[in-house]
């Protein structure tokens, strides 16, 4: 797998943005070995494999990912990887919400609005910071002169 396109440059902020990228999906990998029984309840009941491997698998994915974002080699893959990742989770994060929230139909009893509102909207976000972080895609920045 090719590196980032020739024309993105290596920018302090994109190697910051890669690093924080990489240290948030270790902590998720790792977490999912600690939580692995919470994390079983809300895979969606459709995704046709057992829940655990399932939460295992995502968990060693992730630690993959992270360690690839770090290497030349494989930090596109892994950019491109953790995008579709942060797609395909979703449903797992509404379901959590669903699970949770009274008002979507869950006990009422677990975790709040405050964590799972902010969650399901940031997943866009995951969805572009991994791909901006290898240079996947790149944001222009247009300045225009007064008065023009």
């Amino acid at each position: 797998m090719a590196d980032a396109p020739p024309d993105v440059p290596e920018t302090r902020a994109r190697r910051i943005g890669r690093w924080l990228l990489a240290i948030f999906y270790a902590t998720a990998g790792v977490a999912h070995f600690l939580f692995t029984d919470a994390m079983v309840r809300i895979v969606p009941t459709w995704v046709p494999w057992d829940a655990r491997e399932v939460v295992l698998t995502t968990g060693a994915a992730e630690l993959i990912c992270a360690a690839a974002l770090m290497t030349r080699k494989w930090r596109l893959a892994a950019g491109w990887a953790l995008a579709l990742y942060a797609l395909c989770v979703w449903p797992a994060n509404v379901k959590h919400a669903m699970i949770d929230l009274a008002w979507l139909g869950g006990s009422g009893t677990g975790l709040s609005a405050w964590y799972h509102l902010p969650r399901l909207l940031v997943q866009p976000v995951l969805i572009a910071w991994a791909l901006w972080a290898v240079g996947a895609v790149r944001v222009e920045r247009s300045v225009t002169a007064a008065g023009n």
